[in-house]
């Protein structure tokens, strides 16, 4: 694992920082070095060839040592975060008994691990409804909302936001918890049709906009 980290610090950006304020991590990557990013064939290559999956665990693990640094911590997310990118790999969270220390990490003292875990989970579940279902099973929707409106780091809330959009998008069971979870200020009247993008829109739209005046 150490030299997993190793070499993934010499060949990423170990200044990470969010440089957009797009709520979709396609978008913030257009911007960032090209020499950054994972690089599959040369970790496997260096880790003996591990799978996909072996990577996933081995990047929680890293993710979770009390006494890695921080900056080794932002690698491994980062690493996890990519290979769920590929469906089969973000359904593999559950399997691999991964979305509950993932959720953890929402709750996290460092505002870039919750920003992380965050991220992590809207890539999971964007146009995946197996893994918005376990998202929703490990109850993380009330989670997200309390950091998209009261995060005190901006890219938490932002994070938490993207989250929320893609877990309730074409899945009326989150959209239903995020509903409830909504402060009654917020809270839409009626239902929300999850499978109405404009509907969805303006209920995030909606978040946004208290997340933006919570912050100020």
């Amino acid at each position: 694992m150490n030299q997993l980290l190793k070499w993934s610090i010499e060949n990423s950006d170990t200044t990470r920082n969010d440089p957009t304020a797009a709520t979709d991590p396609k978008a913030e990557r257009q911007d960032w070095p090209s020499g950054r990013g994972l690089n599959q064939e040369a970790i496997k290559s260096l880790m003996g060839g591990p799978s996909d999956a072996e990577l996933m665990k081995q990047s929680m693990e890293a993710i979770q040592l009390s006494d890695l640094s921080l900056e080794n911590k932002m690698v491994a997310f980062d690493n996890l975060e990519q290979l769920i990118e590929n469906v089969d790999n973000a359904n593999n969270l559950a399997s691999l008994g991964l979305w509950t220390p993932l959720k953890a990490q929402l709750a996290n003292d460092e505002a870039d691990m919750r920003r992380m875990a965050a991220w992590c989970m809207g890539t999971a579940v964007q146009n995946n409804v197996k893994s918005q279902e376990r998202l929703l099973a490990v109850d993380a929707i009330p989670t997200l909302v309390k950091l998209a409106l009261e995060d005190p780091n901006e890219q938490v809330r932002r994070k938490a936001i993207y989250a929320l959009s893609s877990e309730t998008r074409n899945y009326p069971p989150a959209m239903k918890d995020l509903v409830q979870a909504l402060p009654e200020e917020i809270r839409p009247g009626g239902t929300v049709d999850a499978g109405d993008m404009d509907e969805v829109d303006r209920v995030i739209d909606v978040i946004k906009k208290a997340s933006s005046k919570g912050s100020s």
